[in-house]
């Protein structure tokens, strides 16, 4: 299948109450392990992507590797690829822009593009992070591929589950809006566990919601009935299977 129908069927996949499951994986093995349990799609994070090259999270493992642990996993399994791309490895809209282009060639169908900035100094401006936003859509238009652009927002990841109220989510949809302006497709909000906040959200944001799931959270069931289109486990399997691998080698050793 081409990269254009695997984007197109992606894209279908994210139906508001009916979300897509992405159960994350990290390389072209549990790729295919993951496909092998009947994923409909196959979503990279960014965390287990870093840290089983043996980098941290945030930008720190090389472009070129994030690029050809992509195009690797891509040619492994034959459903459609999506990478969280952090903040699009580039610290203006057009360094972005290089970047994304080279993402699409790997094959990918969609990426993940946060408002933190990695540099420090919190979330971007509202009017930053369009212009980073407007480069992706720029570099998918011109690659003639119609990337899925999942815009994150970190809202919720920096403030304490205590505050978070609808001030909170009144800020996030105000980003939503922007967001959808500038050309994403869908609106990913990490860390937000209400499920009366998660409901809102979805009932009023202009794009499909993205909800992480978290030990802890009610079932995912809860949240599709909530509005979700999506539903992914960010770095939670591979932190689980660190943690059985460390606990395997300790016993043997």
């Amino acid at each position: 299948m081409t990269q254009q129908k695997l984007t197109a069927a992606f894209r279908a996949m994210h139906v508001e109450s009916n979300p897509v499951i992405l159960f994350n994986a990290w390389d072209a093995g549990s790729a295919q392990a993951v496909a092998s349990q009947g994923a409909l799609a196959i979503a990279l994070g960014s965390h287990g992507v870093a840290n089983s090259h043996g980098f941290d999270d945030g930008e720190k493992i090389p472009l070129e590797l994030v690029l050809a642990n992509a195009r690797r996993v891509v040619s492994a399994v034959d459903v459609p690829v999506t990478l969280d791309f952090e903040t699009g490895y580039g610290k203006t809209p057009d360094d972005v822009k290089h970047s994304v282009a080279q993402v699409i060639k790997t094959g990918v169908v969609g990426v993940n593009i946060e408002d933190q900035n990695v540099d420090g100094g919190g979330l971007y401006s509202i009017e930053e992070q369009t212009k980073r936003l407007r480069a992706v859509r720029a570099a998918a238009e011109e690659a003639g591929v119609e990337l899925f652009i999942n815009a994150r927002t970190d809202l919720f990841k920096n403030v304490d589950s205590a505050r978070h109220d609808d001030d909170l989510l009144d800020e996030a949809l105000e980003r939503a809006d922007a967001f959808a302006a500038a050309g994403a497709d869908g609106f990913f909000v990490p860390l937000l566990k209400d499920v009366h906040l998660i409901q809102r959200l979805c009932e009023e944001s202009p794009l499909p919601v993205n909800i992480i799931w978290l030990d802890g959270m009610v079932p995912t069931q809860e949240i599709a009935k909530a509005g979700a289109s999506r539903i992914s486990y960010g770095p939670g399997p591979y932190l689980k299977m660190i943690e059985w691998l460390k606990s395997e080698a300790r016993t043997a050793l």
